[in-house]
């Protein structure tokens, strides 16, 4: 299984417009990519611009379909000017 984990440090003035568009481009992907087998969206307990995924995919080909697919690069336009930082890693599972 192919894991990424993002973490999006959002502008303190867009933190609801931002999540309302994570939650429905996580919902989306999970109904709708086969190869999407978990999307959890977290909100740091300190900080609530500090927003945390944690997404499981079949390999690297489905989650490059993600990326391509519309909810994604609606997604992805919508909150642009939202995010102050963005940081990206991916991993293999092990275990789980």
């Amino acid at each position: 299984m192919f894991v990424v984990v993002v973490e999006f440090n959002i502008k303190p003035a867009h933190q609801d417009d931002f999540m309302q568009a994570m939650v429905a481009n996580a919902q989306a992907s999970l109904q709708l990519e086969d190869g999407c087998h978990h999307f959890d969206v977290d909100v740091s307990i300190d900080n609530p611009n500090l927003v945390f995924l944690y997404e499981i995919y079949d390999d690297r080909a489905a989650f490059d379909t993600h990326l391509q697919s519309e909810h994604f690069i609606s997604f992805n336009s919508t909150v642009t000017n939202y995010v102050a930082s963005k940081q990206v890693r991916f991993f293999n599972r092990v275990s789980g």
